[in-house]
């Protein structure tokens, strides 16, 4: 059975960091793209992050470049989202989500698998 956990979601003041986890169990990673998400309230879903765990390529949406890293680790079937220099405007939940195949992209309609989701909340 393919399970998605996420973990490490909080309250935290702008400019500080969190670090989310995805933990993946029933199948491994190796030929999986997974990627992050965020949903606000009254918003879309949107792609914040992915990463091929193959060959490590990473991509970013605009909004986060340079603020977040995203990274894997695949002994642990694990991975994650370093997200550092929050803004007010990062507040949402975060989920993520695996797709097999080779194409990498953050449109969340082409991801098949998906966590339940954790909650990021930046406010003073």
């Amino acid at each position: 059975q393919v399970q998605l956990v996420e973990s490490g979601g909080g309250l935290v003041q702008p400019g500080g960091s969190l670090r989310l986890s995805c933990a993946a169990s029933g199948f491994t990673l190796d030929y999986y793209r997974i990627g992050w998400f965020r949903q606000a309230p009254g918003k879309e879903r949107e792609g914040v992050s992915c990463i091929s765990s193959s060959d490590g390529s990473t991509y970013y949406a605009d909004s986060v470049k340079g603020r977040f890293t995203i990274s894997r680790d695949n002994t642990k079937n694990t991975v994650y989202l370093q997200m550092n220099s929050l803004k007010p405007e990062d507040t949402a939940v975060y989920y993520c989500a695996a797709k097999p195949g080779l194409i990498t992209t953050l449109r969340p309609s082409a991801y098949n698998y998906w966590g339940q989701g954790t909650q990021v909340t930046v406010s003073s």
